[in-house]
Parts: structure tokens; C-alpha cells; sequence
């Protein structure tokens, strides 16, 4: 079955709404990448107007800028401490934007997208 990113065809009271069209392509999700830890897979994705988006499968290298020095290093990650998305996905390593992580220079929390942007980038945490 597909993801559809259409509104519900039923109103909060319980009726339905009629239809104005059909469900169309361009209604069309696609499933969480659910970026996990491990040896680094990229997957490309062709979106609409030709463009194309690169969503993370694993990675163990993170972008890590430090605030005090506003400098920048690649790390390896060594396993998630927090995921606001969901507090299964701790347990499981998954990471999302805005996941805290343990890396070989501290805590840092990521601030990328890894299943749209391509990159992982993130914070040092004091």
C-alpha cells in the first residue's frame, strides 16, 4: 500500500469529506529512510523538477561543529543517548534530526535531515 501525503477523507466529526479529484502521483509519500549506525550507504532519490535527494542509509561519520571555537571535525559516532522523534528509536540507533549522540569528542545533537539532506551535521553539546 502506498503513503499517501493527502489530507483523511474523513472530518474530525466523523463524516466525509467529498472529493474535488482523484489522489494524484504527486500525492505520493515514500517510507522513513530510518538512518542507523554502521559503514556508510547513501541511496539516491528522484524527486520532482528533476531534483535529486540523497537519504542516508548508515553512517558512522558525523560533521561536528564545536560553538567555543567555531570549527568544524568529521567523528565517528559511537551510539545515540536521546531521540526526541521517538524513544524507541534510542535503543535501536536510529538517527533523526535533532538526536543526541555520543561521539569520540562529546555529546552532540544533530541538526540535519539524514534522510533529505544527504549530510550529518551537528552541535557540540557543553
Amino acid at each position: 500500500m502506498a503513503i499517501s501525503q493527502h489530507r483523511s477523507r474523513r472530518k474530525v466529526s466523523g463524516g466525509l469529506y467529498k472529493d474535488h479529484r482523484k489522489k494524484r502521483l504527486s500525492d505520493l509519500g515514500r517510507d522513513p529512510t530510518m538512518t542507523k549506525i554502521g559503514e556508510t550507504k547513501v541511496r539516491n532519490i528522484r524527486a520532482k523538477s528533476s531534483i535529486t535527494k540523497r537519504a542516508i542509509l548508515t553512517t558512522d561519520i558525523v560533521n561536528v561543529m564545536d560553538p567555543k571555537t567555531n570549527k568544524c571535525k568529521k567523528v565517528k559516532i559511537k551510539t545515540v543517548l536521546d531521540n526526541p522523534a521517538n524513544r524507541h528509536f534510542i535503543r535501536r540507533n536510529i538517527l533523526t534530526k535533532g538526536t543526541t549522540i555520543d561521539t569520540e569528542i562529546g555529546k552532540a545533537r544533530i541538526t540535519s535531515r539524514p534522510g533529505q539532506h544527504g549530510v550529518l551535521n551537528a552541535v557540540l553539546i557543553q
